[in-house]
This record gives C-alpha cells, structure tokens and sequence, in this order.
C-alpha cells in the first residue's frame, strides 16, 4: 500500500468527474525554465511561438529534430511568475531532459540568461462536465474566468502552491492541477469525497482522446512522423514558418505547401475493434497503411481509429478496408474529432 502511495504522490493520478475506472500514475514530467532568454531557448527546441503567449497562456508544441521528426509533444506555458512551465511525457523524459540541458549548457557558454529546474511536483487531472464545478468548491478564484490552455497558481482544497490550468487529455473540460508532492494525496483525497469524481485508469483516458482524435505519443506520432503528416500543422507558429528557425523547419515547412507521401487520418467501422498495427489495405486489397491507435468509441457505439494512410486515400468518405484478426472488414475515413470537443471557452 505504501509503495502504490509513494508513486501516486510522484506521479500524481488522473481524476475524472465522469467514466470510473482504476487509479494509474499519470505520464508526465514538469520543468520549468527561466532567465531573460527562455523564450530563445524553447523556440530553438519546439515548433511553436512562445514568445506570442500571454502571461499564464499555454499551447501545445512539439520538440523536433533536424529531419523534422517529432520527438516528444509538450505543453509550455508562459507564467506571470517569470518563467516557462513545461510538461512532457515521462516516457520521453531522459531525451527530453538531455535536449533541454544540452541547450542551456550552450547559451550557457554564449552568455546568455538562461536555466532550468525540475520540478518535485504531482499532477492530477480532473476531466469532465462538471469538473470546474467540483473544483469550484475548493478554490477562491473565479474559475468562470480561466478558459481552455491558461493558468492561475492558487490554493486548493489547503494546499498552496498549486498551478492549476484550464487542460486536459479527454477533448472534454477539465484542469490539471500541479501540486508539490506533499500535498498530492491529501488533495486527490480531498476531491475524491465529491460523489461526482471517480478514479479514472488508461482505458477511460485513451478511449476519450482517441474520440477527441488527440495523437499518444510512441503510437501515433514518433521520431519519424513530421508535424505535417501528423496533422499538426496548426502547432506551426506563423512567424516561425516564415523565419524557419526550428529543429527540421527545412523539411517540414515546404510540406506545407507540398505534398507529403502519407497523412494521419481518422478511420470508422463496424464489426471487430480495430486496434494498433492493424494493416489498412485500398478497395483491392493492397495494403497502403497501418492503424496506429483504435479501440470501441463508448460515446458512439462504434469502432474508431487513427492510422496513416497514402494522400490520396486520405479524403474524409473514401472507403477502405482493414484486417482485424486475419479477416477484411469495411472502414471509412472520417473527420476527427470523432466526437465534438468541449473546452471551455470565455464567451
């Protein structure tokens, strides 16, 4: 028992105002980053504008490699406090980690004003409708006012010190909250004797973000996907497209305007759950790609997957097929997200 509390109170667990299921360690690592160059550090690693976001507004932003390669999504955010608070995946840490000291080590050694510290902190997740409602009761700040990918550090339920930011995983509203370690159980348990808050495990998160059509890292996007393939395009600042000043920016932004081989795409069926590494073959039965995440869509009622798939067969309504446990079943491509997101936006 104290062993799964030591974890939960490093790692932090996902909470969900909807959808119970089990406990599970969430994935992620936290830094923050500060100094007068921050901003100049994190653009020389990610695609995205870091130095266009508002005091306390985040984004999501890819780190990439020289080949235009994906190598981890993160989200950074702009703090009011004077640095960038980044989280990514623990998965990824090791790399992720070494790619951000190994910069700071050389603006180090150019003089500039820059460093880097990992956090000690959880984080939990609380994800649904009524979410912000449930955290309402344990906060003083106005939560009416903190929309979709901004922040506030603020107490919660007694525990100061807690950044708590308008985000989630699941396409639906919902925060997570980074709390210092100490104080990650006491909180879980505090939002936990809301009748509306059950524990949430993987197979609630994943059916949810697949729905919301969000990629998982390793699956759907990996070292040798580009932000284009990938259908993150819209993580590309514009002034960064035109500067071309990031990591692969001379293969990946001529995609834009180009043609790219293959494209992630959402795909829907009956019949048999399409899962991972199911082959996608064209109406003749050659196969022309590989489904990279799939599984029962709980709000639909039908299966539904991601995968990648040749340009050409990559318009929403094209017919296809693919091969689940050696036999051929029908698959459209279909618009993501599958179902609608829900963030909460300021009206």
């Amino acid at each position: 028992m104290q062993r799964a509390v030591s974890v939960v109170a490093r790692l932090g667990f996902r909470l969900q105002a909807f959808s119970p299921d089990l406990c599970r360690p969430l994935s992620f690592a936290q830094t923050k980053i500060c100094g007068s160059d921050r901003v100049k550090l994190m653009e020389s690693l990610v695609v995205g504008d870091i130095a266009e976001l508002r005091p306390n507004q985040g984004t999501l932003s890819l780190f990439t490699n020289e080949a235009g390669g994906i190598l981890d999504d993160l989200i950074v955010t702009n703090t009011s406090e004077g640095h960038l608070y980044v989280v990514s995946n623990a998965g990824c840490w090791e790399k992720d980690l070494a790619l951000m000291q190994d910069k700071v080590r050389e603006l180090q050694n150019q003089g500039r004003d820059v460093g880097l510290e990992v956090l000690d902190n959880a984080l939990l997740a609380l994800q649904g409708p009524t979410a912000a409602q449930v955290l309402q009761a344990g906060v003083t700040d106005d939560l009416r006012k903190l929309p979709f990918m901004t922040s506030a550090v603020m107490e919660v339920f007694g525990v100061s010190g807690c950044r708590v930011t308008r985000c989630g995983y699941t396409g639906e509203d919902g925060v997570e909250i980074s709390v210092p370690a100490a104080g990650a159980v006491h909180l879980a348990t505090a939002l936990l004797q809301d009748p509306e808050v059950k524990l949430a495990g993987l197979a609630a998160r994943d059916s949810l973000r697949l729905e919301a059509g969000l990629c998982l890292y390793g699956n759907d996007i990996d070292e040798h996907t580009t932000p284009v393939e990938g259908s993150l395009s819209w993580t590309l600042g514009k002034r960064r497209r035109a500067a071309m000043d990031f990591p692969g920016a001379k293969v990946i932004v001529p995609q834009l305007k180009g043609k790219v081989q293959r494209r992630r795409v959402g795909l829907m069926c009956e019949g048999a759950p399409m899962r991972a590494h199911s082959p996608i073959l064209n109406m003749e039965g050659t196969m022309i790609g590989t489904v990279t995440s799939g599984c029962p869509s709980p709000s639909l009622k039908k299966n539904v997957a991601m995968g990648y798939v040749p340009c050409e067969y990559s318009r929403p309504g094209t017919k296809l097929m693919v091969e689940v446990r050696r036999k051929q079943q029908m698959a459209v491509v279909s618009k993501m997200p599958f179902v609608p997101t829900n963030y909460y936006t300021l009206k």
